[in-house]
């Protein structure tokens, strides 16, 4: 107290400080209610976008979250409607790590989003009243897929994280090639590496080789078949086995201060696998 007495300009950068963090912290608890009382738990309806399954049993109901109308189209056609509903993200998901919750809900795809969910977000989450238990991002197989999961992740790590803290989310594994020898012999490949491992093993004989772009180009029998049917996909769980060091590696990959994102990238460029 004597400090701030005998300092009052260092009292008034204190004090605007504190009323700014008032300030913010009271638009995001009002984001964050307006999003809930527009839920569909609340009377607000599900978002027209969202293909919903028929089930509303959340222990064997299944969520999408695709990339774009084009993947949304064939992944609607191909689903299970009765455990599995599919919800297509337009664009680029806004970047959770940069944004306060306020700004973060005022986006319509992340709003939408929660809605589908059912179960709120920030202070007001509630995990009973998650309507899926089975939540999947499911990306192309590429980097640009690659970097809309990691926007995906970070945006469930700051505001979601007790979903993956109960393993409800997953990354669907996407073939990048469909391998063909023969007429009566093919293999769904996912990645550079699986595909040498093929083509070594049968060197002897002549491979048709179709590479898929993006989950768009697949119509809907060969989605299910790959990246949707619960007998055959292969889905990778997310877990935090490190909350410390994950809310560290999110913070210099994801936020705004770019010298440790810049340090990191230099240091660690030699591993990285470049889709050129």
């Amino acid at each position: 107290m004597t400090f701030l007495v005998e300092h009052p300009q260092d009292a008034k950068s204190i004090l605007s400080r504190v009323i700014l963090a008032n300030r913010a912290r009271t638009a995001a608890k009002a984001a964050r209610e307006a999003v809930v009382r527009k839920g569909a738990l609340e009377g607000g309806g599900l978002p027209g976008k969202l293909a919903d399954c028929s089930s509303k049993d959340p222990s064997i109901s299944e969520l999408y979250i695709v990339e774009g109308d084009s993947a949304g189209g064939p992944a609607k056609q191909g689903r299970d409607r009765h455990i599995q509903a599919v919800f297509p993200l337009r664009g680029k998901p806004i970047n959770a790590e940069k944004y306060r919750l306020d700004k973060v809900l005022s986006n319509e795809e992340m709003a939408n989003l929660i809605k589908a969910l059912g179960c709120g977000v920030g202070d007001m989450f509630d995990i009973k009243k998650l309507r899926y238990n089975t939540i999947v991002l499911m990306a192309d197989a590429d980097v640009d897929g690659a970097h809309i999961n990691t926007l995906m992740l970070t945006m469930f790590y700051r505001y979601l994280k007790p979903i993956i803290e109960n393993g409800y989310l997953y990354i669907a594994q996407p073939p990048l090639y469909k391998v063909t020898f023969g007429a009566n012999e093919s293999y769904w490949v996912k990645d550079d590496e699986q595909l040498q491992k093929l083509l070594t093993e049968n060197k002897n004989k002549k491979p048709n080789i179709q590479r898929f772009k993006g989950l768009g180009e697949m119509n809907a029998e060969q989605l299910w078949e790959t990246t949707m049917n619960p007998e055959t996909r292969t889905l990778k769980q997310v877990v935090i086995e490190d909350a410390e060091e994950a809310d560290k590696m999110f913070d210099i990959l994801m936020g705004s201060n770019v010298p440790p994102r810049k340090k990191f990238i230099q240091a660690n460029s030699r591993e990285a696998d470049l889709d050129i």
